[in-house]
């Protein structure tokens, strides 16, 4: 540690003091600034150091202050007085009556009667009520039947028939040529009653049409409210109504409402494409606005495993919109606890107000009517804490960036052109600063993902899952520490004679260049998300300016501190609510990211980052302090208390608590396989229970509660059949590859799926075409896989192109909806030249599953029977399915 007395120099400027001086009981002083003067001139002033204490609580303070903003703001769901156009009490109304029935996956009685019905009968009672009104409301259901390929989840081919669409088209009496669409689902996934994905989207939506249709004054254009019954099916439904339904070419701008979470704030997570005038639209009109373009170029990376309906009118539709989430406490996403109860009046009232406000606003918009002449370019849109929504469009913010870059290179070119700075003395001291600070990251970040390789080795991953701050105080203080004793090492050894002051100073500059760099980088790469960089160095830069006579005279006076921390608190604030939206995002999404991604690696990769980032500016205390030892000590506490705590035991994953659950998730199929040869005669069957864990933990914490549910029943895959063998329901085995399989009784579903080769015949062009008809239940998966040297040419889904070579292997999601026809399909193969003697027989192996989500064949005596014993902190969501495997 360095000394409290002293301060070395290794180049003196001139005779120099240093005081060590408590009068007032905070600080110390020492020599002037090295980088403001004359090296010949005698130093007339003595300047201040931190007290170690001070300068900790400073910086512990403003954390926690702006943090708790951040969640102030948070809590605050409605803001200023409310209207009274759009009633959140009917709308709950709505929401409860909708989830009343339970779970609603496609095909079942729930989702294409029960709510149906309900819909349309809310729906008539409006047209009823308006009907003398200035508007006409016309509604159509529509069942389309179609396909189509996608690149999610590694990509796969989807087909669908008879699925359900209410379409409400609301215009003037005298019609109009331009509409714009509001997109909600009512179906769920299997065993939730999604609420919140996406019921009360659907009851926001019946209220605001309620509200529309009974204005007194008819909107120039209209718009049609599409309540779609298929979403969960990867989106089937919007896209039979985008690319079938008459009513689609009118439309010209869609807002679809969805959800990632439950209850709490809607974001503007996507827009566009291009079309500014939908976000200045957002900005004008929004009640409550919430939105960033960050989460939108996040979210369009692909790191999130998710999509939504705004994919297909953007892909398919080639129309633009505004696609907005609830994305709060997604731990209890797609699982049983996404109840109406959870989600609090406060956040349908915000929602209603915003999507009212914001049609009412487009619908009088003459940009509606021929948007193609406002379509080029993007917009920078981002809120401070949801009072406000800045927004400007991106060749603006490009010319404010590299103002800004300017501004930097020139502040930091002037303090190099300064006399004490001769030789480019200064420019070698940043070069040397800079590189300490990049090695400091990166040794940070090794030391912290070698803490999060040890905590995954003692089996305690997850830990954080039902204790967040807990990771916060291990990894967090583990990265925060590391940080501080590469800087402390660093100001005793390598900078050991040079002013303290002097070194503070260098410090900033070097946050200052990095995150300039970043911006520079960012902005040339076209990203809108560049005005963060912009906003974390336009501040400091000001303040820093404005500080610069209180620092020069009399360094790092509590006065100074203060005042450069409040010209932190803007761009601060902003970025921990963007941390804070990282957080609330991928700390859920671990839990259902598969087996493969390890979640300690992620976590703390996430908390060092968001550590080095919030970090940058603080730089400047290490170097203004007289020691750090008490510091690094608090630190080095918590994290050992913390790591004993994990250890042990007693920071657990999962939650049943009633108030915040926090459940494991265990997908359970009672399934039936049975694999045919070439000669169509069964090769053998096997009857289990098939069971997938959807986090890394895999069965650890199950075992000790269904004991059999061990590693000795662990699956592997068979690379010689489709898919390996399993009734995989969507393609994500690359994301689950350790899976359990219990022998069970074989299953007998009343309905079982009837699959048979209709035709083979050969083509003038040498390849085998292939004609299959299949009937089964609302939901099958098909699995195509040529053998060695075979390849398919062409078929009958999608564009009649196979696409999405899933290693080798094709996978086709079917879904119907009521009274659907026998699946009729075909496809075309190229027998292989040389067959490959070590593969499976025949040119090709075709596997189709059947999954059983609602009725009485969900259900069987042996799943029952455990799920009974799994424990009350599980989901564990389960259905019956089959497996059948042929060879041509």
């Amino acid at each position: 540690m360095e000394s409290e007395t002293t301060v070395r120099r290794i180049k003196p400027f001139g005779t120099q003091n240093y005081v060590a001086q408590d009068n007032d009981g905070s600080r110390d002083r020492c020599g002037n600034n090295g980088y403001n003067g004359d090296p010949k001139r005698k130093p007339e002033v003595s300047l201040y150091l931190l007290r170690e204490g001070l300068a900790a609580s400073l910086v512990s303070v403003f954390i926690l202050v702006l943090w708790g903003l951040v969640h102030l703001s948070l809590q605050q769901l409605v803001v200023g007085k409310l209207t009274g156009e759009f009633n959140a009490v009917r709308a709950r109304r709505h929401l409860e009556q909708i989830t009343s029935v339970g779970a609603r996956p496609v095909g079942s009685p729930e989702n294409e009667v029960l709510t149906v019905g309900y819909l349309l009968e809310q729906i008539e009672k409006i047209r009823v009520e308006t009907a003398a009104g200035p508007h006409q409301l016309t509604v159509d259901v529509q069942r389309p039947t179609g396909s189509f390929s996608i690149d999610f989840l590694g990509g796969f081919t989807s087909f669908y028939d008879r699925v359900t669409n209410i379409a409400v088209r609301l215009e003037p009496k005298g019609g109009t040529q331009h509409l714009m669409l509001a997109n909600c689902h009512f179906d769920t996934v299997a065993n939730s009653p999604g609420a919140s994905d996406d019921a009360v989207s659907c009851a926001v939506m019946l209220e605001v049409l309620h509200s529309l249709a009974n204005q007194s004054t008819p909107f120039p254009y209209g718009v049609i409210f599409l309540f779609n019954g298929a979403e969960e099916n990867i989106l089937q439904a919007s896209h039979g109504f985008i690319t079938q339904h008459p009513w689609a070419k009118q439309v010209r701008a869609f807002i679809n409402l969805e959800a990632a979470g439950v209850g709490g704030k809607e974001v503007v997570f996507q827009t566009g494409p291009e079309n500014p005038w939908l976000v200045q639209a957002y900005v004008q009109a929004a009640k409550h606005p919430f939105a960033s373009v960050v989460g939108q170029e996040v979210f369009q990376s692909g790191i999130i495993p998710s999509d939504t309906d705004f994919r297909i009118y953007r892909d398919f539709g080639n129309i633009p919109g505004i696609d907005l989430a609830f994305i709060e406490n997604g731990f209890i996403y797609h699982t049983k606890y996404d109840t109406a109860d959870r989600i609090l009046t406060d956040s349908i009232q915000r929602a209603g107000d915003n999507i009212l406000a914001v049609l009412k606003y487009l619908l009088k918009s003459e940009k509606l009517a021929d948007s193609s002449e406002y379509r080029h370019g993007n917009m920078v849109f981002f809120d401070l804490l949801g009072v406000v929504v800045v927004a400007y469009p991106a060749r603006v913010g490009t010319i404010l960036n590299y103002m800004v870059a300017t501004a930097t290179f020139l502040y930091l070119a002037k303090k190099a052109s300064l006399p004490g700075n001769g030789g480019g003395r200064y420019v070698r001291d940043l070069a040397c600063a800079t590189g300490v600070a990049v090695m400091s990251w990166i040794v940070t970040l090794l030391s912290v993902l070698i803490v999060a390789l040890l905590v995954t080795l003692l089996g305690r991953s997850m830990f954080w899952y039902n204790h967040f701050y807990a990771a916060i105080c291990l990894y967090g203080t583990a990265a925060t520490g590391k940080m501080i004793l590469v800087h402390t090492l660093a100001k005793n050894l390598y900078f050991g004679g040079v002013r303290l002051v002097e070194l503070g100073d260098l410090y900033f500059d070097v946050s200052l260049l990095l995150w300039c760099c970043s911006l520079v980088w960012l902005t040339h790469q076209g990203l809108c998300s560049a005005y963060v960089p912009m906003l974390m160095v336009a501040f400091p830069l000001a303040t820093k300016l404005l500080l610069a006579k209180e620092f020069k005279h009399r360094g790092a006076s509590v006065k100074y501190s203060v005042l450069y921390l409040l010209g932190l608190a803007l761009p601060y604030v902003h970025f921990m609510f963007l941390i804070w939206v990282v957080f609330e995002i991928f700390t859920p999404i671990m839990g259902r990211s598969g087996t493969e991604i390890p979640p300690e690696v992620v976590l703390a990769s996430l908390v060092t980052l968001a550590t080095i980032f919030l970090s940058s500016f603080f730089l400047h205390f290490i170097y203004l302090v007289r020691s750090t030892k008490w510091i690094l000590a608090g630190l080095g506490s918590v994290f050992i208390v913390v790591f004993l705590l994990m250890s042990c035991g007693l920071l657990f994953p999962y939650s049943d608590s009633p108030d915040s659950p926090r459940p494991k998730r265990v997908f359970l199929q009672h399934t039936t396989r049975t694999f045919h040869n070439l000669q169509g005669q069964v090769e053998s069957q096997d009857s289990g229970l098939w069971i997938n864990s959807f986090d890394y933990t895999g069965i650890q914490h199950i075992t000790p509660h269904v004991p059999e549910i061990n590693d000795s029943v662990r699956t592997h895959c068979r690379e010689d059949r489709p898919f390996c063998g399993y009734p995989w329901f969507l393609p994500v085995k690359f994301l689950s590859k350790k899976n359990w399989y219990l022998p069970a009784p074989e299953v007998s579903p009343s309905s079982p799926v009837e699959f048979s080769l209709l035709s083979k015949e050969e083509t003038s062009w040498g390849t085998i075409k292939m004609t299959f008809s299949a009937k089964g239940p609302s939901h099958m998966s098909l699995y195509l896989m040529p053998h060695r040297g075979a390849s398919l040419s062409t078929w009958s889904f999608g564009d009649g192109k196979p696409q999405f070579d899933l290693s080798g292997e094709y996978f086709i999601f079917y879904s119907h909806g009521l009274d659907a026809p026998t699946w009729t399909f075909w496809f075309e193969i190229q027998p292989p030249r040389d067959p490959d003697p070590s593969g499976p027989e025949g040119m090709i192996s075709v596997a189709i599953s059947s999954h059983y989500f609602f009725g009485p064949d969900q259900r069987t005596a042996q799943l029952e029977e455990i799920l009974r014993r799994f424990p009350t902190w599980a989901f564990p969501s389960s259905w019956v399915s089959t497996y059948d495997m042929y060879r041509y």
